[in-house]
Parts: C-alpha cells; sequence; structure tokens
C-alpha cells in the first residue's frame, strides 16, 4: 500500500520547502493549504522533482470550525506515515490592541486545528511502525515575545500539547512518536501576515533570520532523529535536537488517580 507524507501550509514558505524535501526522498504526498492555486504550483515543482509521484492537493482554510475534521475524514483511505502540521500565521500586536477576528482566526489554526488533527491521527496511527506527526510551534512557544503574546500563546500550546502526547505515546508503548519544531525567524509570508503588511523586510526587522531551505534542514534532521524536540536558538539561530523542554509531573503523587484503562479507552 502506498504511505504519503501530509504537510499542512504547503503552498508557500516552510511547507513548499518541505514538501520538495520529501519529494528528493521519494515520498508521495497529501499538500494542504487555502491556496489552491499555490497548491498546483507546488504540484507542478514536485512534478518536476520526480514525475512518478503521486501528489494529492487538498485546498482547505483549517482556521474554520469542522474543516479539520472534513479534511482528515477525506483522507482515511490513505496511508500516512508522516503527518507534519505547518500551517499557521501570526500577529504583531500589542494585546490590547489586536483585531480580534483576526485572534480567532489565529486560534482557530495555530491551536484548535493542530489539537484536532494531531488527535485524529494519534487514534489511527499510535500503533504503526514509524508513524510520525511533527508540529511546527516556534520560539515564541519557549519565550514570550513583545507585540506577540497571544501568538507565543499558541506556540506555548503546541510545545506542552505535543511534548504531552510525546510522552503518553512513549509511556503507553505506542510505536508512533510525536515531535515539536520550535524554528526561528525564517524569511517568508509570515512577516507580512502578522504585521498586516505587503512588503515586510526581513533584512530591516530581524538583520538575521534563516532561509526556508535552512529551516527546513533543521526540520528534517528532527524528522530522522529519535530526539522529540527541534529548537533553533533565539539569540544564536543554532539548532539543536533535545530532549523535552516543559516539566513534566510524571508519577506525582499530587497527581489525578488514574488506572492505566484510561490510556487506553477505546474512542
Amino acid at each position: 500500500m502506498k504511505k504519503y507524507v501530509a504537510i499542512t501550509g504547503a503552498s508557500s514558505g516552510i511547507g513548499c520547502e518541505t514538501a520538495k524535501r520529501f519529494a528528493r526522498r521519494g515520498k508521495n504526498l497529501i499538500l494542504v493549504a487555502r491556496n489552491a492555486d499555490g497548491l498546483e504550483a507546488v504540484k507542478g515543482e514536485i512534478a518536476a522533482i520526480d514525475g512518478t509521484l503521486e501528489v494529492v492537493a487538498k485546498p482547505a482554510d483549517l482556521s474554520k470550525k469542522g474543516n479539520a475534521y472534513a479534511l482528515y475524514d477525506s483522507l482515511k483511505n490513505l496511508n500516512i506515515e508522516t503527518w507534519i502540521n505547518n500551517a499557521g500565521f501570526g500577529d504583531y500586536r500589542a494585546v490590547h490592541d489586536q483585531d480580534l477576528a483576526k485572534m480567532e482566526r489565529m486560534l482557530g489554526l495555530n491551536v484548535a486545528a493542530v489539537a484536532i488533527l494531531s488527535i485524529l491521527y494519534a487514534r489511527d496511527y499510535r500503533e504503526t511502525d514509524n508513524a510520525q506527526l511533527i508540529n511546527v510551534s516556534s520560539v515564541g512557544g519557549y519565550t514570550i515575545v513583545p507585540t506577540a503574546v497571544t501568538y507565543c500563546a499558541t506556540k506555548f500550546f503546541v510545545g506542552a500539547f505535543t511534548e504531552g502526547l510525546a510522552r503518553e505515546l512513549t509511556e503507553t508503548g505506542a510505536k508512533m512518536r510525536a515531535k515539536v519544531f520550535a524554528p526561528a525567524a525564517t524569511k517568508t509570508n509570515f512577516g507580512n501576515v502578522a504585521n498586516d503588511i505587503a512588503d515586510y523586510d526581513y533584512d530591516k526587522s530581524f538583520g538575521t533570520y534563516h532561509t526556508c531551505a535552512q529551516t527546513v534542514d533543521f526540520l528534517m534532521r528532527l524528522h530522522d532523529s529519535a530526539l522529540p524536540v527541534g529548537l533553533v536558538d533565539r539569540e544564536t539561530f543554532a539548532f539543536s535536537l533535545c530532549d523535552y523542554q516543559f516539566n513534566y509531573a510524571g508519577n506525582s503523587e499530587r497527581n489525578q488517580k488514574l488506572n492505566s484503562s484510561c490510556f487506553n479507552r477505546a474512542t
């Protein structure tokens, strides 16, 4: 049976580069993004790399309630060996001055869609050899950044949720693995969306940043590693593969008393 790598936010930036990187490894792809024309363009780039690969394009706005379920349901007949939740956007604005409609969309995409798709994938693939979930967070998911507080909070969720899921999978003997990828500033369309402008200047605003190719180099190293976290240092921009970053209560006597069946209930 054919196997696929699924990537959300695949029409540009990190997602597009990730798709091309997996194509060079001979992987069939499921590409998800709002921009249908962008997905078709990426399909053309994949065909130029390896015309024998199957590329399934799935236009979907995952910020909208219900669309994550619909997307996943449409893929139930495909064997997905790796799922990468890359889609997300930011908002550079003081908390009190945020556009609430934009904030709701950001919460829907960065938090709800990531959680829903992760849970659905874990339910189906937790006992599958080599199945892997990678959730794209940010260094802002481990550090609160001024004027990006709500965005950072969404990425704190991604990090804590994914690290917790990864620990549960390991502790219950599941075969699937979950990982967190936390890049730093990368030259993509992120700056335009986060600042509501069309000509964001990374050289002027950051000075130091990674290209998409550099960032995806790091992501692929995480994919190939047994470690659960791939983290870029916000000051040095050096990448490291590392163990869990969040404190974990583990077997603390202060935890709610649960028996093992709580981790294995049928859904």
